[in-house]
């Protein structure tokens, strides 16, 4: 019996060794760092060229990418679908995974596409084949980023991550976090420079023209805008308006493709404080009232902005009148190189030309039984296309998303 008993317990042992070396095992593979990178399959595809008009919906905010692809961010993945027309999201053309990281920002430059995640880590993919090219160490993500499930926050409003060129045209990323902004070069992700900075008191603004990003300091103070080499990251100029309060805001106007060389500047202070538009060229901002509205934007030289159901187009520096159009009460929800695209009241689309002032295409923004009665949210302009969220009226912005959005697909896609 004696021999029986022990021998029962030395085999229960072995079997509990056994059970826990089994869930070790298991654990370890599902809470191990891992990478799941999936290739495209598939040839790169043809750039479309759609009638204007509404082309489909998608439930996630894309960024569109050489003309060719949609990439999206979700919480632990960045993929891609095509075409770009087509009427819904697509089985991914490639997609790219890690654990336990999330994903933090993404942005585009021609067809690199450079992802950020909570641990630093940038990872930039061929957008041709979604294959890694390189890798590179970055500071971790100051704060944990809040989005809604449409993901607008990571991949149209990136703060955090930023193309910029410098003056002799190299492509650089710019990252910034805690205590630290570090650039790279887009080409290999070799670092060109590192800086060290106020924690939870600068924030970068993005990229100006002459090879200059821009930066918000509230360290110590009254708040000041810091001009600093994209090349070498030293700080070339420290700027602030006249007359300005403690505090302030800057919003960069008249940016390229993919937010580089921005060519205008606008500062506000806190409240109904008055904005003011700012040229940005070699040495100290230049005054440009014909920027101060806070609806005006800045394309191809040209000043839009709405007054009373009339777009006008004004000269940048002078202001002087160009040409103005009737669309009917509404206001300028994006703009991109020769487009100006106007939302309407009544949800209607209209897109014109910033440099003659010609209506290009005008149609409503509606697909399928979804109607017009909503209200618009976050919008996005590239290639030719406007991609604009559709909110439930009224408007509550503390609503959760079911609430919160009109439809699952709530973002609604059009070619112009």
């Amino acid at each position: 019996m004696g021999w029986a008993a022990g021998r029962r317990r030395f085999v229960a042992a072995v079997a509990a060794v056994g059970v826990a070396a089994t869930v070790g095992v298991i654990a370890y593979r599902v809470l191990a760092p891992a990478e799941v990178s999936t290739p495209a399959r598939d040839d790169y595809p043809a750039r479309s060229m759609p009638d204007p008009g509404v082309t489909g919906r998608l439930p996630v905010a894309p960024l569109i990418v050489d003309g060719r692809l949609r990439v999206y961010a979700a919480a632990r993945q960045v993929y891609a679908d095509q075409p770009v027309d087509s009427r819904s999201r697509h089985t991914p053309y490639w997609s790219f995974r890690r654990w336990p990281a999330s994903l933090d920002a993404v942005v585009a430059s021609g067809t690199t596409v450079v992802s950020r995640w909570s641990d630093g880590q940038l990872v930039a993919i061929d957008a041709r084949t979604g294959r890694v090219t390189w890798r590179a160490d970055g500071p971790e993500p100051a704060s944990e980023r809040v989005a809604r499930r449409t993901g607008t926050a990571v991949v149209w409003r990136p703060s955090g991550l930023a193309v910029s060129r410098t003056v002799d045209g190299r492509q650089v990323i710019v990252s910034s976090g805690e205590g630290e902004v570090r650039a790279v070069d887009l080409a290999d992700g070799g670092q060109l420079w590192r800086a060290a900075v106020g924690s939870d008191c600068r924030e970068p603004v993005g990229s100006a023209s002459g090879g200059r990003l821009l930066t918000v300091d509230d360290c110590e103070g009254p708040a000041v805008i810091e001009f600093r080499d994209t090349a070498t990251g030293v700080v070339t100029t420290r700027w602030r308006p006249p007359d300005a309060g403690d505090e302030l805001t800057a919003t960069l106007l008249g940016c390229g493709p993919d937010g580089v060389g921005c060519a205008a500047l606008r500062t506000a202070g806190p409240g109904d404080a008055p904005a003011r538009g700012w040229l940005l060229g070699a040495e100290a901002p230049v005054q440009a009232p014909v920027l101060d509205g806070p609806g005006t934007e800045l394309v191809d030289e040209t000043a839009v902005g709405m007054a009373e159901g009339v777009l006008v187009g004004r000269a940048v520096p002078g202001g002087a009148e160009r040409w103005r159009v009737e669309v009917g009460p509404g206001r300028v929800i994006a703009v991109q190189p020769g487009r100006v695209h106007v939302l309407t009241e009544a949800n209607e689309l209209v897109n014109v030309d910033p440099a003659t002032g010609t209506r290009l295409s005008s149609f409503v923004l509606d697909i399928g039984s979804d109607g017009t009665g909503w209200a618009p949210g976050d919008a996005y302009a590239a290639d030719g296309y406007v991609v604009v969220e559709r909110l439930r009226r009224p408007v509550d912005p503390d609503a959760d998303d079911q609430r919160y959005y009109l439809t699952a697909e709530s973002l609604i896609v059009a070619a112009t």
